[in-house]
C-alpha cells in the first residue's frame, strides 16, 4: 500500500475519507449491537454526525470532472435526505421505517460510493492498486 495519494490529497479529502471510514466502522458496529440501548442511540448519532461530516467534505472534492461536481456527488444528497428520514422515523415512533433509512443510507450514500472510490483513476485505487 501507498498512502501518499491521501497524504498529498487536500484537506477535505483527508477529513472525507476519516469520516467515511469512521462512518463504516460505526456502521458496522451499530448492526452488532443489541437495538434501542443508550450505546446504539450514542452510536447512531455519531453515525449521523460523521455521514453529515462525510457528506459535506464531498461537495468541496471535485477533482474528476474538472471542478464541477460528478455523478458520485448524487450521494451527497442522498446521505442529507437519509438523515432527515431517519431521524424523522424515529422521532414519529416507527422503527421499522427508521431502520430502512439507516440500511439505505448506510448501504446507499456510504457502501456504494465507497467501492465506486476503488475504481481504477481514483485515489483510492492508487492506494491500494499502485495506479
Amino acid at each position: 500500500m501507498n498512502f501518499d495519494p491521501i497524504i498529498s490529497a487536500s484537506p477535505a479529502i483527508q477529513i472525507h475519507l476519516g469520516a467515511a471510514v469512521l462512518s463504516l466502522i460505526l456502521g458496522t458496529i451499530m448492526w452488532q449491537r443489541p437495538k434501542g440501548t443508550k450505546s446504539h442511540k450514542l452510536t447512531g448519532r455519531a453515525f449521523m454526525v460523521l455521514m453529515l461530516l462525510t457528506a459535506v467534505t464531498a461537495i468541496f472534492i471535485r477533482e474528476i470532472n474538472r471542478g464541477q461536481f460528478s455523478f458520485i456527488h448524487i450521494f451527497v444528497i442522498v446521505t442529507f435526505v437519509g438523515v432527515v428520514q431517519s431521524l424523522h422515523a424515529i422521532k414519529q415512533g416507527n422503527v421499522k421505517k427508521h431502520v430502512k433509512h439507516v440500511k439505505g443510507m448506510f448501504f446507499g450514500a456510504l457502501f456504494i460510493p465507497g467501492f465506486l472510490s476503488f475504481l481504477p483513476g481514483r485515489r483510492l485505487f492508487a492506494v491500494f492498486f499502485g495506479g
